[in-house]
Formats: structure tokens, C-alpha cells, sequence
């Protein structure tokens, strides 16, 4: 019985140790910036996060950036600009990438312009 159970105890730690390990999403708060089509960042403390590229690769989730209001928007080409948002996200610290986005909140400007770890916007 004995044998039996540290069987079961050593071959339940195996599965746990080797199991894919949980991603944890993330809360990013900075710059979005779509200066061009399908072109898109957010630059927060940490730096510039790709989230889509034009041609290139664009993270799941990108619909749930929501339509960013003229208010708290600054357009710098055409209809394209910037605005402050916070992104629940799985990213890749390495390629500083956004992978997948699950939450986006657009965040009245005043918000970025006040955070000092933040770069200056024009």
C-alpha cells in the first residue's frame, strides 16, 4: 500500500512539474499609438510594446481596442494619432511584443501626461 501511494505521490509531482506553465496577463498602462494602418503600440514604463504591424504579425484579441474617442485622441496623420490606454495582455518580454490582448480602456490623456514614467507625447 505504501509503495502503491509514493507511486501515486512521485507520478502526481512528475505531471506538476512538467505541466505548460499558466500565463499570467498582464496590466499595461502608457501610450497607444496608431500612427499609420495597422500600425499599433503601446509605450508604457517598460518601453515600446509592438501590438500589430502593418504586413506583419498583430495580436489576438486586437477588436477589443475600443474605438478611441476624438476627445481624448491627438491625431498626428490624418485620422491616425494616439491616445492613454490600460491593456490586460500576454506579452513576450524578450521580443516586447503584445501577444494577445484581453481587456483594452481608453484613459483620458491628462492620465499619461501626468504619469513621469511615461516619454513626453507631442
Amino acid at each position: 500500500m505504501k509503495k502503491s501511494l509514493l507511486f501515486c505521490l512521485s507520478l502526481a509531482t512528475l505531471f506538476v512539474n512538467f505541466s505548460p506553465a499558466s500565463h499570467a496577463t498582464e496590466r499595461r498602462c502608457g501610450w497607444l499609438r496608431n500612427p499609420t494602418p495597422a500600425n499599433w503600440w503601446l509605450v508604457d514604463r517598460d518601453g515600446s510594446w509592438t501590438i500589430s504591424t502593418q504586413g506583419g504579425r498583430s495580436a489576438r484579441g486586437m477588436e477589443k481596442i475600443p474605438d478611441l474617442s476624438r476627445s481624448q485622441y491627438v491625431t498626428t496623420n490624418g485620422s491616425y494619432g494616439y491616445a492613454c490606454a490600460c491593456m490586460d495582455v500576454d506579452a513576450n518580454s524578450k521580443t516586447m511584443r503584445i501577444t494577445t490582448i484581453y481587456r483594452a480602456k481608453q484613459l483620458p490623456l491628462s492620465t499619461c501626461r501626468r504619469d513621469p514614467a511615461l516619454p513626453r507625447e507631442n
